[in-house]
């Protein structure tokens, strides 16, 4: 059983009739994207989906994936992958948000590589799975911590932006700590910005951590107490 083509085709279509070649080339180089844009902005894509997500129900699991990995693996357009994330998060298929599609995200992290895909990769998809599977997907995220390949580490730092109470200090720590000498601006951006997410709900907490550790870039710092001081 593989993708559905015709909900495939029909996206790439509806991208193509919704082109803008005036506004492409600006938000190729805004993104600095080597993959080409059609120009179809955020509002206009989003219409399109909402419709044809809602006519083209997808039968099983199986075929969500392959489809969802069609349109992300044979895009030309950066929009086309857009799609391929918005799919993966319909709300008809939440209930398969599991730590089987984690190899999925994995993939489309790896291979986007930019922070457009990877933000939204590792804060709306592998943070939920992470939450309803600790047991499952920490170690994941704490191998992720310690990898090589700099979009897997930032999906370890920020996979757990907007989750609040249920934030898990102990992987947080873990997955901060080996990225603090780095360089590297997503690493020290992405701490920055974990810490400073959950300084709204623990602010002693995220002060006694940057206290906890000088090594942390002046990037990483300001952000991490930019409204707690």
């Amino acid at each position: 059983m593989g993708a559905d083509l015709r909900l495939v085709k029909a996206i790439r279509t509806g991208l193509a009739e919704l082109a803008d070649p005036v506004k492409a080339p600006e938000m190729r180089a805004y993104m600095k994207s080597d993959m080409a844009f059609r120009g179809v902005a955020k509002p206009e894509r989003s219409g399109l989906l909402k419709r044809l997500l809602a006519e083209h129900i997808l039968p099983d699991r199986v075929t969500y994936s392959a489809t969802v990995l069609e349109l992300w693996r044979g895009a030309e357009f950066r929009e086309e992958r857009y799609a391929a994330i918005d799919l993966s998060g319909y709300r008809t298929y939440r209930p398969w948000q599991d730590v089987e599609l984690v190899s999925m995200y994995e993939e489309m992290i790896v291979g986007g590589a930019w922070w457009d895909y990877v933000d939204e990769l590792a804060i709306r998809r592998i943070g939920p799975i992470l939450r309803a599977d600790r047991a499952r997907v920490t170690p994941i995220i704490l191998r992720w911590a310690a990898d090589r390949d700099l979009w897997r580490r930032r999906t370890a730092i920020i996979c757990q932006v907007g989750a609040k109470e249920d934030t898990d200090t102990d992987l947080l720590t873990r997955a901060i700590e080996p990225a603090i000498g780095e360089a590297e601006f997503f690493l020290r951006k992405g701490i920055g910005w974990a810490l400073r997410d959950y300084a709204k709900t623990a602010p002693d907490w995220v002060r006694s951590f940057v206290d906890d550790h000088p090594g942390l870039s002046g990037l990483s710092r300001r952000e991490a107490l930019k409204h707690i001081g």
